[in-house]
């Protein structure tokens, strides 16, 4: 009888893929167009298909259109694909996180890697006054290094430990956001606004020229992610079962929590302080393909994508002419639905 029900389940799924498919292709085709239509100007569909498909034969754009063209390609074409690429990034991390840590809550700032960008982005605004691209690799590089240090924390006996992963993450992130704040208390005005406009997040600044390196880092660790679904099913049910179906659980949350690092500090480098999208989305995601990491962790991928390039287009059209930092919006969005969560969690212990 549970193998007849698990074989109902399965062939369900299969029928339902060419129609999530089809489904998610038109969800990112209408986001896209949203998101290059909507601004302090408002640019027809049409030409913006004009712009875009000019650009991809390498040719100038029809005569008329150079103040859509600035819009649509210089502005708004290269921030709506970074927010697609940076949520779907986080998402992707959230997911992985979740098993690796065995918590439902987990989602990229409990390992300090967030803690970290914040800190060196704060550093290289207010100890030597960078650039744009030099904040970018100086939040990388705060990652990166405040996960050396959970990694080099969380191992005891040549193993890694969830509860002691998540320990050393939580002191990690408090001594880093400590220095963080330090950094802000001695800031002149000018540099304190800077700092909180990063740590608050913003892909305003987005262009063409920051497209390429994030989207590359966040593309390859995403796709090692999903190429071990598999082994992350097998971790998910535990340790000893993972053994029994031959993967290392050791081994297999020391590379995840490097790839989930690099990804977030690309994802923050350009997009700065988002919260809540690694957290969220897999939920989401677990609720519409079910459990198996195999369905489970494209669907992640492309639902934070959607959720972080609406969250972008709401930033610049809820408050013209300002700007809001998406920082804030998906803290509104992901609280309510983390305090719901963690409801849930009770209810389902009691």
């Amino acid at each position: 009888m549970a193998t007849t029900t698990s074989t109902r389940i399965a062939l369900r799924l299969t029928a339902s893929v060419p129609l999530l498919i089809v489904g998610t292709a038109v969800a990112v085709i209408a986001v896209l167009l949203l998101g290059l239509s909507f601004g302090a100007v408002h640019v027809a569909p049409a030409d913006i298909v004009n712009v875009i498909s000019a650009h991809v034969r390498g040719e100038r754009p029809p005569a008329g259109l150079g103040l859509q063209d600035q819009i649509v390609w210089q502005l708004r074409a290269p921030r709506t694909v970074l927010a697609l690429v940076c949520g779907a990034g986080l998402a992707i991390c959230g997911a992985a996180l979740q098993v690796v840590v065995r918590n439902a809550l987990a989602d990229p700032y409990v390992l300090g890697a967030s803690a970290g960008a914040s800190l060196g982005a704060a550093a290289a605004i207010t100890l030597a006054s960078a650039a744009f691209a030099l904040v970018s690799v100086a939040a990388f590089a705060g990652a990166l290094l405040a996960l050396l240090l959970v990694l080099a924390l969380g191992r005891r006996c040549g193993e890694v430990l969830p509860e002691r992963l998540v320990l050393s993450g939580v002191g990690v992130a408090a001594l880093l956001t400590a220095a963080t704040s330090y950094l802000q208390y001695r800031a002149n005005p000018e540099e304190l606004a800077a700092v909180l406009f990063w740590l608050l997040g913003s892909l305003s600044g987005a262009r063409w020229s920051q497209v390429l390196v994030p989207s590359a880092g966040v593309a390859l660790g995403s796709a090692w992610t999903i190429a071990r679904a598999r082994a992350l099913n097998a971790l998910a049910v535990g340790d000893e079962s993972a053994v029994t179906l031959g993967v290392a659980p050791d081994r297999l949350r020391l590379e995840l929590v490097v790839v989930t690092g690099l990804i977030t500090g690309c994802a923050m480098a350009v997009a700065g302080g988002i919260g809540f999208v690694g957290l969220i989305v897999p939920h989401a995601a677990r609720a519409l393909v079910g459990p198996d990491h195999r369905r489970m962790l494209p669907a992640t991928a492309v639902l934070g994508g959607l959720l972080l390039a609406l969250v972008d287009l709401a930033a610049r059209t809820l408050q013209p002419p300002l700007e809001l930092p998406l920082g804030v919006i998906t803290a509104v969005i992901g609280a309510p639905v983390f305090l719901w969560l963690v409801r849930r969690r009770d209810a389902a212990l009691a």
